[in-house]
């Protein structure tokens, strides 16, 4: 675990669940790579639902791969029927709307919303973090490689080897889900006036 991690181990576990509740709504999130070269990073691919009475979020699965655009396109898919989600969310920093378009391509009338990153990793984070330290996300069984992402997160960046795709994609799935805890919150600055001589009158 990094020094500094906004996730520990025991967080995780003691959230952890063996099986989950009826799901009020489940989403599938995925984080694309930048490329399909064999060396490149993995695409993110993880099933997160909101529990239909206690409001909590789950971590469902972790289907992440590496692959062609159509072999995660169609991993996409497996994992949106398996768990009968409501709606495919998707990073489209590196691919615009060719990501959307990898996705229906191989399942049309798949709602598919688009989301862009415009703040760093580590701060998209922070606010799925602090859910989990408050109890309220569970992981329903163990995901080794996407809880290695999570403890190598930290409030300055990710510490790890690589990208955190998996990681990414789990938090934006939750974000989809818990909407109200990543609000940007703007602020109006009032200045009084001075009077028409302005401040040297």
């Amino acid at each position: 675990m990094a020094v500094g991690a906004i996730w520990d181990r025991l967080m995780i576990h003691n959230g952890r669940r063996e099986t989950a509740p009826t799901m009020g709504r489940i989403v599938v999130a995925v984080d694309p790579a930048g490329s399909s070269e064999p060396g490149s990073d993995e695409h993110g691919i993880v099933a997160v639902g909101k529990g239909d009475e206690d409001n909590h979020g789950y971590v469902l699965d972790d289907a992440s791969t590496k692959g062609t655009p159509r072999q995660w396109g169609e991993r996409v898919i497996a994992t949106y029927d398996r768990y009968d989600a409501d709606c495919v969310a998707a990073e489209v920093n590196y691919g615009g709307d060719m990501v959307e378009q990898t996705i229906k391509s191989i399942r049309p009338d798949v709602p598919v919303i688009q989301v862009r990153a415009t703040r760093g990793k580590h701060v998209r984070a922070e606010p799925i973090a602090a859910l989990y330290s408050l109890g309220r996300i569970h992981h329903v069984g163990t995901f080794d490689r996407l809880e290695d992402q999570m403890c190598q997160m930290t409030a300055a960046g990710y510490e790890g080897n690589g990208s955190p795709d998996r990681l990414d994609a789990m938090v934006w799935g939750m974000t989809e889900l818990f909407p109200q805890m990543v609000q940007t919150k703007t602020r109006t600055v009032h200045v009084p006036s001075l009077g028409t001589g302005g401040w040297m009158a």
